[in-house]
């Protein structure tokens, strides 16, 4: 009988670490074969529509000539990012894409409207992503500290008065916002966030409810696994809870037909601190899709947020 217990104890923790190994390479782990071969465009119901804008997009952001910057990281990860320099003396956009994607994709629109209004932008690749180096993906835990680097690097470079706005989209819009709590630089005069999610902990279990997995059981896993394997932990700090702490203006934009992130998620933000935060959100959008469904609107939303964070800043 004892031996019998033994064997399926040991079976059984033989079981939770397999899980738990596979749950780490899931979500967090980005191999170096993965890194070098990014993600092609989106192919789902709700992207096919805007495939060939989104070609274009892309065509005349990688047609405009740039230059590839590198930094250091707080914890010495070198990260990389590429330069649009637009007009001497302008002010900085620095941007964030998603989850295991790239900026290429990510922000063709927002490279586009970058452009038009006249900023610089810096693109970065997020850690562990492209030509950033790492090969573990936090959720913005670790990346929201990368975020700062960025801006003291633009700081450094353009000056101490230049204006800087911090952008991301899906995950990337989760890290701004985590930022916001972080001691930025003083020329940071806002974020633009772009379907982000309320915390790590969060979006998480909610795609492991999309998976049909059972969340009590499988979210411990991907605790232990993000701990062991990966070296930082999951809570349930992220956007909500960072936003209190901010003292820069947020303009957060979701599409109402998200179906990755819920538009719900920024609802939660916004009313977390609705002395801060702006939210508007976009009938019809899919994930991260509110400018290609209204660009017109999206272009004047921003407009008139960019231009009161200016005009704070002048005062």
């Amino acid at each position: 009988m004892a031996e019998a217990i033994l064997i399926t104890v040991g079976v059984l923790l033989l079981l939770c670490a397999a899980i738990t190994v596979y749950a780490y390479f899931s979500a967090f782990h980005i191999s170096n074969k993965r890194k070098a071969n990014p993600p092609e465009l989106p192919t789902g119901e709700q992207y096919l529509p805007h495939q060939a804008n989104t070609i274009r997009l892309v065509a005349d952001m990688r047609a405009y000539p740039t230059e590839r910057i590198t930094i250091r990281a707080a914890d010495g990860v070198r990260l990389s990012a590429r330069y649009f320099h637009v007009r001497d003396g302008a002010p900085v956009e620095i941007q964030f894409h998603g989850y295991r994607s790239n900026p290429i994709y990510d922000f063709c629109g927002g490279s586009e409207l970058t452009r038009a209004r006249g900023y610089n932008a810096i693109m970065v690749d997020q850690r562990s992503h492209g030509e950033s180096e790492g090969n573990v993906i936090s959720f913005g835990l670790r990346e929201r500290y990368d975020v700062k680097a960025w801006a003291e690097y633009a700081a450094e470079r353009f000056g101490k008065d230049c204006p800087v706005v911090l952008t991301g989209v899906s995950m990337g819009a989760a890290t701004v916002l985590m930022a916001s709590a972080l001691p930025l630089p003083e020329n940071v005069m806002g974020i633009i966030a772009d379907c982000p999610y309320s915390s790590p902990k969060a979006v998480i279990q909610k795609v492991c409810r999309d998976m049909h997995f059972p969340v009590r059981l499988t979210y411990p896993f991907l605790r232990l696994g993000a701990r062991l394997f990966g070296g930082f932990s999951l809570s349930d700090e992220g956007a909500v809870d960072a936003v209190k702490e901010s003292r820069v203006p947020i303009l957060v934009i979701h599409g109402e037909d998200d179906r990755f992130v819920p538009c719900e998620m920024s609802r939660e933000i916004a009313k977390a601190a609705p002395e801060k935060v702006r939210l508007e959100t976009f009938p019809g959008a899919g994930h991260a899709l509110s400018y290609m469904l209204d660009p017109v609107r999206y272009r004047r939303v921003t407009a008139e947020f960019l231009q009161r964070c200016l005009d704070a800043k002048r005062s």
